[in-house]
């Protein structure tokens, strides 16, 4: 597999697709880090590492309000091939502020809000809306 991170938000985008309640992932890092994120945001309504002889995997549990997604979309920004990066002061706004960027800093991982108010550039992961 060449780009781990969009195939996690391709299986969650398959299974919000289908209405699933959990997507499975195999774990990583960089991985854990986007699914806290997203738990702190409030886009799932939980997260478990599961551990197994490999890697172990992390298992998201979907959020649903009113029968509807709570996530409207899971766009790849940064690919293997095309790296995408910003600064501080040119951090993207994703819907008007209404969506989050995932940003991936020397400081961490975290969202475009966190990383503007630290004045911290980096590789821009994905959007979240």
């Amino acid at each position: 597999m060449t780009d781990p991170i969009a195939d996690m938000l391709t299986r969650m985008r398959n299974a919000l697709t289908v209405r699933k309640e959990k997507v499975e992932v195999p774990a990583s890092n960089m991985k854990k880090e986007i699914a806290r994120i997203l738990l702190e945001e409030g886009y799932v309504s939980a997260v478990d590492f599961v551990e197994n002889e490999h890697e172990g995997v992390i298992v998201i549990t979907l959020k649903y309000a009113g029968g509807k997604s709570v996530i409207g979309g899971l766009q790849r920004v940064s690919k293997p091939g095309l790296r995408s990066y910003t600064g501080a002061k040119n951090m993207p706004k994703v819907l008007e502020g209404y969506g989050i960027a995932i940003i991936s800093t020397n400081k961490g991982i975290m969202t475009d809000k966190k990383a503007k108010a630290l004045g911290v550039g980096g590789e821009v992961l994905c959007y979240v809306y």
